[in-house]
């Protein structure tokens, strides 16, 4: 784990998103951006993308590829489809954040809880959201595997995951260096099915620095 020295006073933007909420903003080179877990173990599943030239995105596989882990935490570079750096974990005090376990979707929800949760929301639906607000000729199709900031999966000797109580807490966060010019698109997951979060969805704080 490693504790970070930027002051929340000081950030340039400074916003609460609420719980089931998405939010789409750019991140520019250099910036520092922080993601805090206001009340833990509430789940922030996030994609980055080249800011200009949005085919390049964040890609799971090259970044467990390129450190040869299957966790982020410090130290982490996230790495785009491109093979190229996008963001740089430079704290973290919940200590590792999974980018295998995927979005919730209403087809998930059908599959994993019961049909009738069908019709309820869920982060496919708020990462579609947000690319129509960006707008720019992107959309559903440009979804892949997202990072789940603060959310605890586990991989089985036998390769398979399992969704397991959190490891996060109030207050904890993770904080990382732009590389690039990047769109980052979040869902503060609604997922009102799974004990992880006590079945209750809460906000997170995001935070800029220059």
């Amino acid at each position: 784990m490693m504790h970070s020295s930027f002051n929340p006073d000081a950030a340039v933007y400074n916003y609460v998103m609420p719980a089931g909420d998405h939010w789409i903003h750019a991140i520019r080179k250099g910036q520092t951006f922080r993601i805090v877990d206001m009340e833990g173990n509430q789940a922030a599943d996030t994609l980055f993308y080249n800011l200009s030239e949005p085919t390049e995105r964040y890609s799971a596989t090259d970044t467990i590829r390129s450190q040869q882990a299957l966790y982020l935490s410090t130290g982490t570079q996230l790495i785009s489809s491109f093979g190229n750096p996008m963001l740089t974990i430079t704290a973290d005090t919940c200590g590792r954040h999974d980018t295998l376990g995927g979005a919730c979707s209403r087809e998930s929800n059908v599959m994993r809880y019961a049909f009738d949760r069908e019709p309820m929301h869920a982060c496919r639906d708020s990462f579609i959201r947000g690319l129509q607000e960006w707008g720019h000729g992107m959309e559903k199709r440009d979804l892949t595997c997202n990072i789940n900031f603060f959310m605890n999966v586990p991989v089985t000797p036998e390769g398979g995951l399992t969704f397991a109580d959190g490891v996060s807490a109030p207050g904890y966060y993770v904080e990382m260096k732009a590389e690039m010019d990047v769109l980052c698109l979040i869902s503060n997951c609604p997922q009102l099915n799974n004990p992880c979060n006590a079945y209750n969805p809460t906000p997170v704080r995001l935070l800029i620095w220059d």
